[in-house]
């Protein structure tokens, strides 16, 4: 009788730590050992001359999101989830979106319906909070989040989506008291409203006048109050998609002064520049918020994530078809570039593109690879130690890399529904051959070996990384008299006695 379902062998396992040659073995779905000669599996993989890497997690991708103005994403979570598990990812979290006036439960509900019987790979939800009514601040979002939707996202810019300053203390003091992660678009709304309208006024309106109404100085500052807002609250908050070093110097501001803030990079802000957004209309293609910066600012993004400051890289997955009315061309015409739907494909690519460019060349080690894409994914969002690890005990999504194998990108050989990739002609060096989602197989040697519903929803656990930072040398409640402030702070008698005593002294 055979003791694994699977073994997976002879490969160069490596983890968000360490890198080692050994045996896998899989039973009921999950890693239950790793070893050197282990006993024989009803199936048998050789993985000789192969990475063996825990599945990739897309902690931020966007999959049949409803969109207003006749617009439609081109991926719904069949086309979508196929396209991540042939790149290697075996998890994703898109977002289910409050429209405004709408209940965020009934938002999440239409989610899980899009969502239902089509993924081929495991997903959680994210929540887009655009209506934070006392309902849903009282009520529904500690609801969700204690159900284990424990992460939500928060838009500084965008008029349907955007919240002022005060709405987003409100719901990051409910992130506090609940243990969620709060995301942040970090983008200045009115300057770029401004900056358009000028633009617009002096007929300044091809796609690659994007970049220039959201020029880094508009990411810097709002990445900036977001920040601030942050430390008023005290609770850590994830900068996502940062795009460059204006906002990178905000956030390396905020680590030396001992503040909890997380950072997302992407693909687009590593291997493309603004340059491709000027190719006429055919900019387009590559419009998406922040935009791509230039050359020099690439490095620095480079240089950020190989000394740590960026905690994950996720794809930022917004897939409009180019030739489409419902796409980039709204109404099956070319449009003024603030008309634009906003985003790129990059499901499928993420990972080449970043194990090419990052590991093969050296730029950051295979072990940082899989802490950007799998395992600090999985930490941040709740889904460890189940996810995002080969160690005993997690789920079998695993991803066999063939690390030597050369590939020039092409959308006919991608697996999205979307009619191009910003990435058409690009040789990358390294990809993923075999996907496993639980211990089954669903990508295999250029063939789909899964099947819709495959995947399972996960509910996400409060992630320890959402945690307010301890400030004192002594952990709270260990002082007769400490108490909670209304954001269930620990206030110290004496700091607040100290208060008091400055407040009378003040002038």
């Amino acid at each position: 009788m055979s003791t694994f379902d699977t073994v997976i062998r002879n490969g160069t396992v490596a983890t968000a730590s360490d890198t080692m040659q050994a045996d896998v073995g899989i039973r009921d779905g999950r890693i239950v050992a790793l070893g050197q000669a282990l006993s024989p599996g009803r199936e048998e993989i050789d993985a000789r001359g192969r990475l063996v890497l825990p599945g990739g997690i897309d902690a931020h991708c966007h999959l049949d999101q409803p969109m207003g103005d006749g617009l439609r994403m081109a991926d719904d979570f069949l086309t979508g989830t196929r396209s991540a598990a042939c790149g290697g990812t075996t998890t994703v979290i898109p977002f289910a979106a409050q429209e405004k006036g709408q209940s965020l439960r009934a938002a999440v509900e239409d989610y899980h319906r899009r969502a239902e019987g089509k993924s081929f790979v495991d997903y959680a939800f994210h929540m887009i909070v655009t209506d934070p009514t006392p309902a849903v601040l009282k009520d529904e979002l500690p609801a969700l989040i204690e159900a284990g939707y424990t992460s939500f996202k928060i838009y500084m810019t965008y008029e349907d989506m955007r919240l002022d300053d005060r709405q987003i203390l409100s719901l990051l003091a409910v992130a506090r008291r609940h243990g969620a992660l709060a995301m942040v678009h970090a983008e200045n709304a009115d300057c770029i409203a401004w900056l358009t309208e000028a633009l617009e006024e002096a007929g300044q309106v091809a796609p690659k006048y994007h970049a220039h109404a959201r020029p880094m100085a508009v990411e810097r500052e709002a990445t900036h109050r977001a920040i601030a807002l942050s430390e008023v609250v005290d609770v850590p908050i994830l900068i996502v998609h940062v795009s460059g070093r204006e906002a990178i110097d905000q956030i390396r501001w905020a680590h030396a002064h001992g503040l909890r803030i997380y950072a997302e990079t992407c693909p687009q802000y590593l291997l493309l520049t603004s340059s491709h957004l000027d190719e006429g209309y055919e900019g387009a293609k590559c419009v998406c918020s922040p935009p791509p910066r230039d050359r020099a600012n690439q490095r620095v993004v480079w240089d950020a994530l190989a000394d740590g400051l960026f905690t994950i890289v996720s794809s930022d997955h917004a897939p409009f078809r180019f030739d489409d009315p419902q796409g980039k061309k709204p109404g099956g015409r070319e449009v003024n570039f603030q008309y634009i739907p906003n985003g790129i494909p990059g499901l499928e690519t993420r990972l080449p593109l970043l194990f090419s460019e990052g590991v093969r060349t050296g730029r950051i080690t295979l072990n940082q690879f899989v802490a950007l894409t799998s395992t600090n994914p999985a930490k941040l969002y709740g889904l460890a130690p189940r996810k995002g690890a080969i160690s005993i005990g997690a789920d079998a999504d695993i991803a066999i890399w063939d690390p030597d194998r050369q590939v020039t990108i092409a959308n006919g050989m991608l697996h999205h529904a979307v009619d191009y990739t910003p990435y058409e002609g690009l040789q990358v060096t390294g990809w993923p051959v075999s996907t496993f989602v639980r211990g089954r197989r669903v990508w295999d040697d250029g063939q789909v070996q899964g099947r819709p519903g495959d995947g399972m929803f996960l509910p996400c656990g409060r992630p320890e990384m959402a945690r307010p930072k301890v400030r004192d040398t002594a952990p709270a409640g260990n002082y007769v008299g400490d108490r909670p402030d209304a954001l269930g702070r620990i206030v110290r008698p004496e700091a607040a006695n100290a208060r008091e005593a400055s407040k009378r002294h003040a002038p």
